[in-house]
């Protein structure tokens, strides 16, 4: 059974200091570590000089991210940036040259063999012509697909410099793909990785949200396709709660011109939900057409046994199984795997 990754993250093995370049001392950097007997190369991320997480080698070495792959099967992936790299509160011309910068890295790695990996590209989205100028750069290169945050600051996904980029991704057939980052409530959230478990889920319910009810949906081309990661967080779970509320109460309705549920052919979802119930619920409401197989690769908070979940799901036939597990990103991302 064919099996394509759509949800892995990447980092270089090194980069030039953008401290040194623009200044400020909230830089991500890598500090690589020095060996502890194993093979595996390992480093700590960093921010400014603040320890933010560690990572090791398979982030930046294709031959160890394909020997993972092959070892749990999965025959292609589809890298992108951690959020952590995205600098939307920087101004413009940094942001671009970190775009541009890791853009061209991802490509680099995927070289290593460009039949099984592929990559999304990052933009300066706070700047909505710019972004839209190194989308159209990033899919002339080689990328297949644009990952975005779920907001700049205070502006969500129905912005209007947010719906500009999306009607330019819709015009020119560019995939995105919605990542939460920089996450609400952070310092009620700061203990436990609460901002990973509880802020992330809540990000992303509230992208998709903000989409419908701000009328998003209704202005973009149907065209656009977007996914949302991390199985749209809550939104599934909560559909009920939100369409009861638009039914009953005018105020909770916004700009949309139809009920919640009316969207849910509009985007896709992918399947890091690490559970079974989650998972069946998640084709309750949106069907197997609208969902794609993702992991976090190579995180501790991904899917530890790639695509096992959806490989042993229970009731779910062969057929659907590889709709998620490989087919819907295949003609999503149109990819030649």
């Amino acid at each position: 059974m064919k099996v394509v990754d759509i949800h892995s993250h990447f980092f270089p093995k090194s980069w030039p200091s953008l401290q040194e370049k623009f200044g400020g001392d909230d830089w991500p950097w890598l500090r690589h570590q020095s060996s502890d007997g194993s093979d595996t190369e390992k480093a700590m991320l960093m921010k400014g000089n603040k320890e933010f997480r560690p990572i090791y080698s398979a982030c930046w070495d294709a031959q160890v991210r394909l020997e993972e792959m092959d070892k749990h099967g999965v025959d292609s992936q589809i890298i992108s940036a951690t959020p952590i790299l995205f600098a939307y509160e920087k101004p413009i011309e940094q942001a671009l040259y970190c775009a541009q910068l890791f853009n061209d890295a991802a490509l680099t790695i995927c070289q290593e063999n460009n039949q099984r990996l592929f990559a999304m590209a990052q933009v300066p989205l706070q700047n909505p012509d710019a972004a839209c100028i190194e989308a159209t750069r990033a899919m002339q290169s080689g990328h297949v697909g644009v990952q975005i945050g779920n907001h700049v600051g205070l502006k969500n996904m129905d912005d209007e410099g947010v719906l500009t980029f999306l009607h330019h991704c819709a015009s020119e057939s560019i995939p995105v793909f919605v990542h939460p980052w920089d996450m609400m409530a952070a310092e009620r959230t700061k203990d436990y990785m609460m901002g990973w478990t509880v802020g992330m889920p809540a990000e992303t319910q509230l992208s998709i949200v903000s989409m419908i009810l701000g009328g998003g949906f209704d202005r973009v081309s149907k065209n656009l396709k977007i996914c949302f990661a991390h199985g749209g967080g809550a939104f599934t779970f909560l559909l009920g709660r939100l369409e009861n509320a638009w039914l009953h109460r005018d105020i909770a309705r916004g700009k949309s011109e139809h009920p919640p549920s009316y969207y849910l052919d509009r985007f896709y979802l992918d399947t890091a939900v690490f559970d079974h119930d989650a998972l069946q619920l998640l084709v309750n409401k949106m069907g197997t057409d609208r969902l794609m197989f993702g992991t976090d690769y190579p995180f501790p908070l991904g899917e530890q046994q790639m695509g096992q979940l959806i490989k042993s799901a229970p009731n779910m036939s062969e057929i659907n199984k590889q709709k998620l597990l490989a087919s819907n990103a295949e003609q999503f991302f149109t990819l030649n795997t």
